[in-house]
């Protein structure tokens, strides 16, 4: 069973900033792509920023930026430090992994969430 754990969420005034992490643990053998969404209240969940094995990466146009998504593959972590922080970036963070267990067979699991809110 792998598990992942969102850190870093909380309260901060706009123009601030927060550094998210994520910690993956369990029988992993790599993991591939590794992404943060997030869910403002009352709307969907979306795409914030995803980051490959190979370190490509790609924004939403509403963080590019301002957002920035790294990894440390030997903590199997992946961080999103976010900056110039908004009203509009409140929203529920969740980790998302894509990746291959120790058995080989590919998985996907997300993270439990973390809250952050942006005040005027």
């Amino acid at each position: 069973q792998v598990q992942l754990v969102e850190s870093g969420g909380g309260l901060v005034q706009a123009g601030g900033s927060l550094r998210l992490s994520c910690a993956a643990s369990g029988r992993i053998f790599s993991i591939n792509t590794m992404a943060w969404y997030r869910q403002p209240p009352g709307k969907q969940r979306e795409l914030v920023a995803a980051i490959t094995s190979g370190g490509s990466t790609n924004y939403a146009d509403s963080v590019k930026g301002r957002f920035t998504i790294s990894r440390d593959n030997a903590k199997n972590a992946v961080y999103l430090q976010m900056n110039s922080l908004k009203p509009e970036d409140t929203a529920v963070y969740y980790c998302h992994a894509d990746l291959v267990l120790g058995d080989y067979k590919r998985y996907d699991d997300w993270g439990q969430g973390t809250q952050v809110t942006v005040s005027s």
